[in-house]
């Protein structure tokens, strides 16, 4: 089938997006879901800077790729019987698919599937090869999903079933925002009530943190970013502090003693979680989920490790486990006690795609929705 996709052809455009148009907003072949494949039609998908990291170079990935990752839509079709899914049902996509058979799903640690992984990176469906097509050309997948679209096909694995009469643009942002921001709290961190936390960085992942966090009974809860309106974002959410990262040192020393209790960074740069670790106290867990560029490099004094028993963890996907994951973070939020909706800056057609990107790049916004059944203009 035709379908109309965000295209990337070359990395390291120069900003301002809006003007060189690295995304192409561009007609593909579609082929028809395979076995264990769902045809779905993407109706929002949100803006993350993981896609942001695929155009600028920081994070290389195979071109020519169809963008989005962060996405709901409803089933169309399904390539085989499919127990669970039926044509009409509503489902938010994970970028990560998990094949259930490594030793990291069988363990548990399904976000760490390595099949999984080395599909994504490979820019490939779980199953093998590419359903996406220009000209006779293959067109690689972005993470399993490739959302920026009005449909994709995606493995069965990848597709979570939630409430049908979600708002969509809402949905959305369980797929990636929520489930790292609140899962590296929860699932990696292993947050307590009660304890200091400190979150460095307020883009879609660290407010969405933010959130989890005061859901958690987390206390005193520390907000930092440069941006004076993602502090005040996050006071709304119910952090108890807001500063700039050269006031974080202070306010979490007068406030969470000897130091936060669990440390949260989500920059992607060395030099940012260097002064996230040092903002925890003797024996904090400090949780990375960051993505840098795959050339930086920290200096981190390795005797803190054990003399100050201080514990560094890399979270994948918020440590996730979808299907267990999603619905429960869902549940919070229809009682109320996890509004994502905060985190919604706006919504455009594919049309605005590259201002969209400029604006994330540029700190101007938190989560930007694209639906792509909007009109185009």
């Amino acid at each position: 089938m035709k379908i109309t996709a965000a295209l990337l052809t070359a990395r390291d455009a120069p900003r301002p997006y809006r003007e060189t148009q690295p995304l192409a907003i561009t007609e593909l072949d579609l082929d028809p879901p395979g076995a264990g494949e769902l045809l779905i039609r993407i109706d929002a998908a949100g803006l993350c800077h993981s896609d942001l990291s695929v155009i600028n170079g920081d994070r290389p990935r195979p071109l020519p790729m169809a963008l989005g990752h962060e996405a709901t839509g409803i089933v169309e079709g399904l390539g085989s019987a499919e127990p669970g899914f039926a044509v009409g049902d509503r489902v938010v996509l994970s970028f990560l698919p998990q094949c259930g058979g490594c030793t990291h799903c069988l363990s548990g640690e399904a976000y760490l599937c390595a099949r999984g992984a080395a599909s994504n990176g490979a820019g490939l469906m779980l199953s093998g090869g590419c359903r996406l097509h220009h000209g006779g050309t293959d067109v690689h997948h972005h993470l399993g999903v490739s959302a920026f679209a009005t449909h994709a096909v995606v493995d069965r694995r990848s597709a979570v079933k939630v409430p049908t009469d979600m708002p969509p643009e809402i949905a959305a942002l369980f797929g990636c925002a929520v489930l790292t921001g609140v899962g590296a709290l929860l699932n990696t961190g292993n947050l307590r009530c009660g304890e200091s936390v400190a979150i460095v960085g307020l883009g879609g992942v660290g407010l969405s943190a933010v959130l989890g966090a005061v859901a958690a009974g987390a206390n005193p809860v520390i907000a930092i970013d440069p941006v004076a309106d993602k502090r005040a974002l996050a006071l709304d959410m119910g952090a108890s502090h807001a500063v700039t990262p050269e006031e974080a040192a202070g306010c979490v020393a007068a406030n969470a003693s000897g130091g936060a209790d669990l440390v949260l960074e989500t920059v992607g740069k060395a030099s940012v979680l260097e002064a996230a670790y040092a903002l925890g106290r003797r024996g904090s867990r400090i949780v990375t989920v960051g993505l840098p560029h795959p050339d930086d490099r920290m200096a981190l004094s390795p005797v803190s490790l054990v003399g100050e028993g201080k514990s560094l963890i890399g979270s994948y996907m918020g440590s996730a486990v979808p299907m267990r994951d999603i619905p429960r973070y869902i549940a919070l939020w229809q009682a109320g006690r996890l509004p994502v909706e905060k985190l919604l800056t706006g919504t455009g057609p594919l049309s605005r795609i590259n201002e969209m990107m400029d604006e994330l790049a540029e700190g101007r916004a938190v989560r930007q929705v694209v639906l792509p059944s909007e009109k185009q203009r």
